[in-house]
C-alpha cells in the first residue's frame, strides 16, 4: 500500500510526487505590515527538503480589516508584497515541491485592537472568545469588495509563482460564516438557503477563473461543527457538489470554529499552562481566575474524544458525493493510517499539520521506513502560543511566566 501514498499525481494539472500534504499551518513570521519575512522563507524551504506531497501555506489576509488576531500574521492584500512571496515559491520550487498559498478573511474572529475597527461578518453575532466587541453585519457593496480582494488576492498569488492557491471557507473564518446557518442570519442574496449562503464563495471562484484561468483553487470546506443550526455533512456535501460545478481544484475537508474550543485541533488533555501565559483570553486574568479555570474549564469545555483521523468519515461522505480530488485533514499523525485512508478511496490525499512542525522531514522518514508514526503528541501548546510568537513546537514545556526562544 506504500506505492499508493508514495506515487505520482496531477492535482489540477500539477505533479506532486506523493499523497501527503503539508496542511496550513499559520507561521507568525510576517513582519509588521504583513510582509513575509526571510525566516518564512526559510521555514517553508526547511519543510520542502522534507519531500511532502505539497505545501498549503499558512493563511494570508485578503484585506486590512480580515487581519486574524494570530502573531505575526502575513498578508496579501498589497501588490509590493510579491517580490517577497516569490521568495518563499522560488526557495520551494527547488526542491521540486508545489505550493500553494492559503488566503483568508478572519470576519468576526479577530480582535478591534489590532485592525483598528469593529470587525465585520455577515451578521452582528459577537463570538465567545473574540468577545471584545460584536461584529458589525457586511453591507451589501461591502461582500462585492470582499469578493473583489479575493480575486485581486488570487491574481497576485499567480504572481508570486504559487502553484495554486487555497480558499479558506472554514473553521469560523469569514467565508465559513457566511456559509453556516449558525453565524449567517441574513435575509437577502447572500443568507438564508444553502444556495445563498454559498454565494459568497461562487462569485469569488467564478471571478478568480476569469482573472487568472487554468490557476487552481483549492477549497478548504468545514464538514461538521458543534454549533446549533451550524455545518453538518448533509449540507457540507450540498456544498462541495456547488464547488465542483462552479470549477474548485479539490476540496479539504477540516472541522471546528474557534468559539468551540479544541474541536478543530484536538489534543489528549488542555494545554492549561499555556491558555494560562499566552492566551489573550485569559492571561490578563485575576490569580484567582487563574487557579480556578484547571478546575472549572473542564465543565465550561466540550470534550471531543476522537483525537486522530477525526474528519476521515466527513472527507468519505464528501468524496462519495463530488468527482474532483478530496483531501482529509485533522490528527492524521500515522502512516498505517494513511495508507488505510487512502487505499480505501476514503480520500484521494491527506494532510498534516501538528507533525510538521515537530519534523518538517516527516514524509520523507515513512518514505524511508526511518517511522511509522509522527513524533507529535498532540499537547496544542503550539495553537495557544499562536497568539503571541511564531510557530515552533514546544512539547509542552512552558515556564510559568514565559517562554525563551
Amino acid at each position: 500500500m506504500d506505492d499508493l501514498v508514495f506515487q505520482e499525481s496531477k492535482l489540477g494539472g500539477v505533479l506532486v510526487k506523493n499523497k501527503i500534504f503539508r496542511a496550513s499551518t499559520h507561521e507568525g513570521m510576517a513582519d509588521e505590515n504583513g510582509c513575509p519575512t526571510e525566516r518564512m522563507v526559510k521555514l517553508y524551504e526547511k519543510i520542502a527538503k522534507g519531500e511532502p506531497g505539497a505545501i498549503i501555506t499558512g493563511s494570508s489576509g485578503s484585506q486590512a480589516n480580515g487581519r486574524s488576531a494570530l502573531h505575526g500574521q502575513s498578508m496579501i492584500h498589497k501588490d509590493s508584497f510579491i517580490e517577497s512571496y516569490k521568495k518563499i515559491t522560488d526557495a520551494v520550487h527547488k526542491y521540486g515541491v508545489p505550493i500553494f498559498i492559503q488566503i483568508a478573511h478572519a470576519g468576526r474572529q479577530t480582535r478591534y485592537a489590532l485592525i483598528n475597527q469593529r470587525p465585520v461578518a455577515p451578521s452582528a453575532l459577537k463570538d465567545w472568545y473574540y468577545s471584545e466587541i460584536a461584529p458589525r453585519e457586511l453591507t451589501d457593496g461591502e461582500i462585492e469588495e470582499v469578493i473583489n480582494n479575493f480575486v485581486d488576492a488570487v491574481e497576485r498569488a499567480y504572481k508570486s509563482g504559487f502553484d495554486g492557491v487555497q480558499i479558506h471557507a472554514a473553521h469560523g473564518y469569514l467565508l465559513s460564516e457566511f456559509l453556516s446557518g449558525y453565524t449567517n442570519r441574513r435575509k437577502d442574496k447572500w443568507g438564508g438557503s444553502v444556495e445563498n449562503r454559498y454565494r459568497i464563495v461562487s462569485e469569488i471562484i467564478k471571478r478568480s477563473k476569469l482573472r487568472v484561468p487554468n490557476f487552481p483553487l483549492l477549497v478548504k470546506l468545514n464538514g461538521h461543527d458543534s454549533r446549533k443550526n451550524g455545518m453538518r455533512i448533509q449540507e457540507a456535501c450540498q456544498i462541495a457538489k456547488m464547488l465542483e460545478f462552479d470549477g474548485a481544484t479539490a476540496i479539504e475537508v477540516s472541522c471546528g470554529v474557534i468559539e468551540e474550543g479544541f474541536n478543530i485541533t484536538r489534543g489528549k488533555k488542555l494545554p492549561f499552562d499555556a491558555i494560562l501565559n499566552y492566551s489573550y483570553k485569559y492571561k490578563n486574568k485575576s490569580k484567582f481566575s487563574k487557579f480556578l479555570l484547571p478546575y472549572i474549564a473542564p465543565f465550561l469545555t466540550k470534550t471531543y474524544k476522537q483525537i486522530y483521523n477525526y474528519n476521515v468519515d466527513a472527507a468519505q461522505a464528501i468524496k462519495e458525493c463530488v468527482n474532483i480530488p478530496v483531501i482529509a485533514v485533522g490528527g492524521i499523525k500515522k502512516l498505517p493510517d494513511i495508507e488505510n485512508i487512502i487505499s480505501n478511496s476514503q480520500a484521494d490525499y491527506v494532510a498534516m499539520s501538528r507533525a510538521f512542525i515537530t519534523e518538517p522531514s516527516i514524509v520523507k522518514r515513512f518514505k524511508a521506513g526511518r517511522q511509522k508514526e509522527a513524533k507529535c503528541i498532540t499537547c496544542n501548546y503550539c495553537t495557544i502560543i499562536q497568539d503571541e510568537r511564531a510557530l515552533k513546537c514546544y512539547y509542552g514545556r512552558l515556564p510559568k511566566t514565559q517562554i525563551i526562544e
